[in-house]
């Protein structure tokens, strides 16, 4: 068995750790590293919420998932019905639509995303669903399809109501899911303005509620909320050279502690942890020789990206394993098992993953076949 260990000097990532010393100012809250997918920060991140407007990223994924399948389009219009309007004059966020009109889905998907209209809501949940009540039983299949298994969504928009709760760690599973499969749709997030040209009245512009857009820090998304009993709450995503974090905070005092907080959350993961790139689908993870096969090696791959988060100045600590037998004897099949690699931290293992075989790799020919195994057993060559 053939060990070889190779040292990365990429891009970085973390494993599991928590701050004695750091501190949130909010009731729960989490932070997650993207790419590695590692927990950074955790405050009660399961305790039940009230998600507030931060429901709205569900809805908007219902209505993403339905343009993926081709089953909706971003033109399509649906009718206001006199349930939507009344969200429109009774104190609450709104796209300020008016019962009768016409609007398409994409501006609806920009009034609940940017303006956080629950009009918008309702209009685009009975469009889809015939019903608000219907489209909510879409909503918690969806969440329970995801692994968001302590959430119960009851409406579209997040108002009050004591059947729609979700946690801190749910949000940010879902955040995390919106990010990772709907890019072309997620930059809605981080539009800083809509502008609804209304009925009866001129065109009415709202800005983006989510304040870290306008830090000029890198956040790009992506959703508040704000319920009297619950209090202020944010789930947030930033990128900064090559990373992405994802912060979810529920119980904030004020509006200002939602924006200084949510920033510090985001600013410590950035600071005290870097990300490991070991292997992008990109490229080969390692090249292997081969034995009597019509090419001298073989190309080789893992069935997902990986990546490790390791606190920063601790690359040291992380190292990478290969075993294989070598050189690998022809014919080989893609996706063929090659060998195993081992990822330990401060010598710990914290994962072994197969390694597979990128291409088909076909015998020689009898006569090369025989031409191979004289020169090694004259020369050692392979």
């Amino acid at each position: 068995m053939n060990k070889i260990l190779l040292v990365f000097f990429l891009s970085l990532i973390t494993t599991f750790v928590k701050s004695a010393e750091f501190k949130i100012d909010a009731k729960t809250a989490i932070l997650q590293d993207y790419l590695s997918g590692e927990i950074l920060y955790e405050k009660e991140a399961d305790m039940s919420i009230y998600p507030a407007s931060m429901t709205k990223i569900m809805t908007s994924i219902i209505a993403f998932d339905l343009i993926k399948k081709g089953q909706l389009n971003l033109d399509e219009k649906f009718l206001v019905s006199e349930n939507a309007w009344r969200l429109a004059n009774a104190g609450y966020s709104s796209m300020f639509i008016m019962v009768g009109d016409e609007v398409s889905v994409e501006n609806l998907l920009k009034g609940i995303i940017i303006a956080s209209g629950n009009d918008a809501c309702v209009t685009l949940a009975e469009g889809i669903a015939g019903s608000e009540e219907e489209f909510a039983v879409m909503m918690t299949s969806k969440a329970k399809e995801i692994g968001m298994n302590n959430t119960n969504f009851s409406n579209a928009s997040g108002i009050n109501d004591p059947d729609n709760y979700s946690t801190v760690r749910d949000i940010l599973i879902m955040s995390d899911y919106l990010i990772r499969n709907y890019p072309e749709y997620y930059t809605y997030f981080a539009e800083k303005e809509f502008t609804w040209d209304r009925t009866g009245g001129d065109p009415i512009t709202q800005g983006n509620r989510n304040p870290l857009l306008y830090k000029n820090m890198g956040v790009d998304g992506i959703k508040t909320g704000y319920l009297a009993l619950e209090k202020y709450s944010l789930a947030s995503s930033i990128t900064r050279k090559g990373r992405r974090l994802i912060a979810v905070g529920s119980g904030f005092n004020s509006k200002n502690a939602r924006s200084k907080q949510s920033s510090r959350l985001l600013t410590y993961g950035l600071t005290n942890f870097d990300t490991v790139e070991i292997y992008n689908e990109k490229n080969s993870f390692q090249d292997l020789q081969v034995w009597l096969g019509k090419k001298n090696t073989v190309k080789t791959h893992f069935k997902n990206n990986v990546y490790k988060t390791i606190q920063k100045a601790r690359l040291r600590n992380l190292k990478v394993v290969l075993n294989y037998n070598g050189p690998i004897k022809a014919p080989i099949e893609k996706d063929q098992k090659v060998g195993d690699v081992n990822i330990y931290y401060k010598g710990e293992l914290i994962e072994s993953l197969e390694l597979l075989a990128s291409e088909n790799i076909e015998e020689v020919n009898k006569f090369s076949k025989l031409i191979r195994s004289v020169n090694f057993l004259i020369w050692g060559d392979v």
